[in-house]
C-alpha cells in the first residue's frame, strides 16, 4: 500500500515521519537494566556507548574530544574549525558565546575567515592520540583533498567526510570533484561519510567503501537548511531507509556491514532510542552534548554552516547548560525532560522493551504516534 500523498494533480509526495511522530512498543519480555549492553564496534574500534559527538566548535575541542573518549564515546574534532585556524581559539569562543544574536553570524563570518593551518590540524590530532583515546576528525568533502595529507600524517583513526549532504557522485564544470570509491579505496584508514537521506543516495555511499554512513541533513538545532534551501528529511523515515540500504548491500556485497549512524534530531534520549529502533548502529549528537557544562560553547551550539560567507544555513543558538559531559551520559539527573544520563535512558528503554543489545532493538516494534506538545 503505497503512503504518497497527492499534493496537487501535478505532484505526489511520500509521507515522511520525524521522531517526535513515532513510539517503540514493549514486548513480552523485560530485562535488568544491567543486564543489557549498549556497545558497538566500527571496524577494529570498540566503544562502551553508541554516541558520537558532532564535529563542532560548541561541542568538541580536543579536552573534550579526550575527556569524551575516556567516558566511552567517540569525539570528532572539526579540522576545518577554530582550534585549525588558530594557536589559541579559547578568547574566540568566548566571545562568540557573548555575542548579542543580532550580531552573532557577522562576526562569526569574520572569525572563521581565518585560514586552516595543516600544522594545527596535525597539533591538534596528536593532542587526541597522546591521550589514548581513538582519534577521529572531520573534514568536509570541499577541503578533503586539500587536507588529507596532514589528517593522514597525524595518525587518524577514523576519518569522517561530512557535509550537509554528500554523494557518491558530485558534478561540477568547474573543478574536479572529490572521488569518494577512489579515495576511499587509497586510505588505509575506515572513512564515514555523510550525510544521506534515502535509500539509493546511501546505496551509492555503501558502495565507496565507507565504512559508515551518517544520515540525516537540515534537521539539527542550530540548522535552518529547511527554510533557506528547503531541504529537510524528517529522520524516523530517513534511519529506516537507509538501514534496508544496508540490508540490501550486505546482501549485494556478499556480507560487508556498513554502519549507519543517525545525524540529526538527537536533542534528548528519548530520540536517542527511537533512532536504534529505527535502524541506527549509533547517533551522532551536537545539541545533547552542548549543553554541557564544559563543553567549548558555554551554553551556545552551532555548526559550520551558521558561518558560511555566502550562504549561511544556520544560527548560533542558546541550548542552555545542563550537567557535566558525565552527567548528559551518566546522570544521576535531576530532570525529566531527557537531557541527563542519555545512556541511563537507552539502557532503561531496552529493558523495558527486553532487549538485550543494540542490533536487538533494531527489531523493536514501532508504532505512528505523534505527541503533541502541551
Amino acid at each position: 500500500m503505497s503512503n504518497e500523498i497527492e499534493i496537487g494533480r501535478g505532484k505526489r509526495g511520500r509521507r515522511a515521519y520525524s521522531f517526535d511522530d513515532i513510539a517503540i512498543v514493549p514486548s513480552r519480555r523485560t530485562r535488568d537494566p544491567k543486564d543489557v549492553s549498549v556497545s558497538w564496534q566500527i571496524d577494529a574500534f570498540h566503544f562502551e556507548t553508541p554516541i558520537i559527538a558532532a564535529p563542532m566548535d560548541s561541542v568538541m575541542s580536543p579536552a573534550t574530544a579526550i575527556a569524551l573518549g575516556k567516558l566511552g564515546g567517540l569525539g570528532v574534532l572539526d579540522l576545518e574549525g577554530l582550534w585549525t585556524r588558530y594557536e589559541d581559539p579559547q578568547p574566540l569562543l568566548d566571545e562568540i558565546a557573548s555575542l548579542d544574536d543580532g550580531r552573532a553570524t557577522t562576526r562569526m563570518q569574520e572569525i572563521y575567515s581565518e585560514p586552516i593551518k595543516g600544522e594545527l590540524i596535525k597539533a591538534r590530532l596528536k593532542e587526541i592520540r597522546d591521550a589514548g583515546v581513538v582519534v577521529a576528525g572531520a573534514l568536509t568533502p570541499q577541503r578533503t583533498q586539500e587536507f588529507y595529507a596532514d589528517v593522514l600524517a597525524a595518525g587518524v583513526d577514523l576519518f569522517v567526510i561530512r557535509g550537509t549532504t554528500v554523494s557518491a557522485e558530485h558534478v561540477s564544470a568547474n573543478a574536479e570533484p572529490l572521488n569518494l570509491k577512489r579515495f576511499i579505496y587509497e586510505l588505509d584508514v575506515p572513512v564515514i561519510v555523510g550525510g544521506a537521506a534515502t535509500y539509493q543516495a546511501a546505496l551509492h555511499l555503501m558502495r565507496t567503501g565507507a565504512a559508515g554512513v551518517l544520515v540525516g541533513f537540515g534537521g539539527g538545532a542550530a540548522h535552518t537548511t529547511r527554510t533557506t534551501l528547503g531541504i529537510h528529511a524528517p529522520m524516523a523515515s530517513a534511519v529506516a531507509d537507509v538501514a534496508a540500504a544496508r540490508r540490501d548491500y550486505l546482501d549485494e556485497s556478499g556480507g560487508r556491514y556498513v554502519h549507519v549512524i543517525a545525524d540529526g534530531a538527537i536533542g534528548r534520549s528519548g530520540d536517542l532510542v527511537k533512532a536504534v529502533a529505527c535502524g541506527a548502529d549509533a547517533v551522532m549528537v551536537g545539541a545533547a552534548l552542548a549543553r554541557a557544562t564544559d563543553a567549548p560553547g558555554k551554553g551556545f551550539h552551532w555548526g559550520s554552516e551558521a558561518h558560511h560567507l555566502q550562504l549561511p544555513r544556520g544560527h548560533r543558538v542558546e541550548v542552555g547548560q545542563a550537567g557535566t559531559f558525565e552527567q548528559i551520559l551518566f546522570g544521576p539527573s535531576d530532570r525529566a525532560d531527557g537531557t541527563l544520563n542519555l545512556v541511563g535512558a537507552l539502557r532503561r528503554s531496552m529493558a523495558t522493551t527486553g532487549y538485550s543489545d543494540l542490533k536487538e532493538l533494531q527489531r523493536v516494534e514501532v508504532v505512528v504516534s505523534p505527541y503533541q506538545p502541551h
